[in-house]
């Protein structure tokens, strides 16, 4: 079964934010992924800022779903079909 659907194209919306997305460095996301949770854990300590802990703490996981998406739009996101095209 080829899951290639080499006819679609991606939309202009999509384009532009994968053409700002991958001027991004990967590791930012990992670091701001990491950051967080010190955050969240030098919060912890404070008793009275359980919930903003909690709430700090959470973000760990769309920094590393973005850092992932990022990688993604650098290996097979649309520019790789240009630069395909271009040689």
């Amino acid at each position: 079964m080829n899951l290639e659907n080499n006819d679609k194209t991606e939309g202009k919306v999509a384009t532009a934010i994968e053409e700002q997305t991958a001027k991004i460095p990967s590791d930012l996301f990992l670091w701001a992924a990491l950051g967080s949770m010190a955050v969240s854990l030098t919060l912890k300590f404070f008793k009275s800022k359980q919930h903003t802990a909690l709430f700090v703490g959470q973000w760990a996981a769309p920094f590393l779903l973005l850092g992932v998406y990022n990688k993604i739009v650098k290996l097979e996101g649309h520019d790789k079909n240009d630069k395909a095209n271009e040689q």
